[in-house]
């Protein structure tokens, strides 16, 4: 499966030029959520530049969620083992604060 298809990716892509043009501070919610289906890794993803850098609220299974940015082509180059998949049947609830929060408070995000 393809992590990024290209409809997601103009959503991203969207979001991200939108994020410039108000100078930062918009709360999205999450367009694309990724996982690893054996490490306990999840990422809800809103946003991404034209150099393929990704923003959203990342957990890596250590227990300390944050909002951030990972590169595309790290994700697309995890060792097999990982088995990084996007989960094609999610659909955001809430915002990516509210995903945030909630994720602080459980250790983990819960989506």
């Amino acid at each position: 499966m393809k992590l990024i298809t290209k409809a997601i990716e103009a959503k991203l892509r969207m979001n991200y030029e939108a994020n410039l043009k108000s100078e930062g501070g918009l709360d999205f919610a999450p367009v694309v959520k990724l996982f690893t289906a054996g490490a306990g890794a999840t990422w809800l993803i809103t946003e991404m530049s034209p150099d393929g850098v990704l923003f959203g609220l990342c957990d890596t299974g250590q227990g300390f969620p944050e909002l951030g940015y990972v590169s595309l082509s790290e994700l697309e180059n995890l060792p097999r083992r990982f088995l990084l998949e996007r989960d094609a049947w999610f659909s955001a609830a809430k915002t990516l604060s509210k995903y945030a929060d909630e994720a602080r408070s459980n250790r983990r995000i819960v989506a």
